[in-house]
């Protein structure tokens, strides 16, 4: 094996087995999340639980990186990246951080530590660092979303959400939680009815419950059930839904709702699977996995003292940010045409100014503003054909501005989008290229900023440190 010199990582011969990479974490999710994707990236990955079965898995065989939780009971991280520091034969060290951690992991850097990953973990810059520290390898395998099976009435033309579906299904090859985040109507709880089955859960239920609508009074009950008499009206034994979901998945959408007295139970049974039923005190326990999704900016949430930071980060081993639609207008046009003709029931045909309204309306809405948009169009038009009268007020001045104004939204609309680019890559440098800082400071979520940062690289600017 050679070794690169410009960043001392193995380089992978085209005639070698691929690289191994050695995942240590106490959390079984997180575990299980890393080795499902750098499996599928084509490397070899064996797991440990802690730091302590790390090196005795180290002692009996050679490795190519460490990937390693900072915070772990008995020996953690940064003491096994110091011990290794001093080995006869170190290898790369990337070490993952929760963001009261940062400090630490930025030390780390000090003693060695190749790079740090922050929590939740974005698979491309997990992806990016790995590659920087080993080199090149052999891919084994060229993971595609396509050759899954997606339902008919799910549309991605788009290379944005052709990605969430990539990131889904890698995702849900894994046992690891799952927090969903975008504005309302962008179709989380879509992508979690397709994580869930495209798993090896698919056969058992897929339970949801919307935190938002279910009173506080009674969704303690409904999520962990109750006994017979533990209030007034419980006139039987109820099961809640984490026992219905065993087994199987269940959705928790507008998970942010939840009160800091359910969110410290939810905790609870993210750590060991155990729970109580309303009105008993006797432990119960249901193998089930959660997936849950949020349009609100949980980071906020958290600084402003409303949603646990600890919870937060068992929920959300991994993150699937979905972009608003107005962010994929590759999209809108299929969409349109997948809605009118569900509800017409054959092919529907849009004349030119209603093409013009739909791709230059900004639904703020999103997926289920266009929805809505297609079934007022489709009950108004007589035949096949939709024209701009068909469709709501509001979509119809967007396509009627741009032929009053000799069609000039569209590059208006490039310029704000030019504007918000500029803004956000200046920020991104005045914090040293920190993306938790640089998110805070724009007041975006730390994941929608990643998706953006992801597009501003793919179109040629610079968004890493020099």
């Amino acid at each position: 094996m050679q070794q690169d010199a410009k960043n001392g990582g193995a380089v992978k011969s085209p005639d070698r087995d691929p690289a191994r990479i050695l995942v240590v974490d106490d959390d079984e999710s997180q575990r299980s999340l890393l080795s499902s994707f750098l499996t599928t990236q084509g490397f070899r990955v064996v797991t440990a639980g802690s730091g302590e079965e790390a090196l005795a898995v180290m002692g009996s065989e050679p490795f190519d990186l460490l990937i390693s939780d900072v915070r772990m009971p008995g020996l953690s991280g940064l003491e096994m990246l110091r011990r290794l520091r001093h080995a006869e034969n170190p290898i790369p060290v990337l070490l993952v951080t929760g963001y009261a951690d940062i400090r630490d992991a930025v030390g780390a850097m000090r003693d060695g530590a190749a790079n740090y990953l922050e929590k939740p973990i974005d698979l491309d810059e997990l992806l990016e660092s790995v590659r920087r520290s080993i080199g090149s390898w052999d891919v084994l395998k060229d993971p595609q979303p396509d050759v899954l099976p997606i339902p008919a009435s799910v549309v991605a033309q788009s290379p944005q959400m052709r990605h969430v579906l990539q990131e889904a299904a890698i995702v849900a090859a894994s046992e690891s939680r799952v927090l969903i985040t975008g504005e309302s109507g962008v179709g989380k709880e879509v992508i979690g009815d397709l994580i869930h089955a495209w798993s090896a859960r698919s056969g058992g239920p897929l339970i949801k419950v919307n935190c938002a609508a279910i009173p506080e009074t009674l969704l303690e009950s409904e999520l962990f059930g109750h006994e017979k008499g533990a209030f007034t009206g419980a006139s039987a034994q109820r099961i809640g839904r984490f026992e219905e979901a065993a087994g199987g998945t269940l959705f928790l959408d507008e998970v942010a709702e939840m009160s800091s007295g359910l969110q410290a139970k939810l905790l609870h049974i993210t750590q060991n699977g155990a729970f109580q039923r309303v009105g008993s005190n006797v432990d119960r326990f249901s193998d089930v996995r959660i997936v849950a999704a949020t349009n609100r900016n949980i980071e906020k949430e958290i600084a402003e003292g409303r949603f646990r930071e600890d919870l937060y980060y068992r929920l959300n081993v991994v993150e699937i940010y979905v972009p608003p639609l107005r962010d994929r207008p590759a999209d809108i046009l299929a969409m349109a045409h997948a809605f009118a003709e569900h509800f017409m029931k054959h092919k529907a045909r849009f004349s030119p100014l209603v093409v013009s309204c739909l791709e230059l309306y900004e639904w703020p809405g999103n997926v289920r503003e266009l929805r809505n948009a297609m079934e007022r169009a489709t009950l108004m038009a007589r035949g096949d054909l939709i024209l701009p009268e068909h469709l709501p007020k509001r979509v119809q001045e967007a396509g009627h501005s741009a032929a009053i104004e000799g069609n000039e939204a569209a590059p208006r609309g490039k310029r704000i989008e030019e504007m918000e680019r500029v803004f956000i890559l200046q920020t991104l440098r005045e914090h040293g290229y920190n993306r938790t800082e640089t998110a805070r400071a724009l007041g975006l979520s730390r994941r929608a900023l990643i998706y953006k940062i992801r597009r501003y690289r793919e179109q040629g600017h610079a968004t890493e440190s020099p």
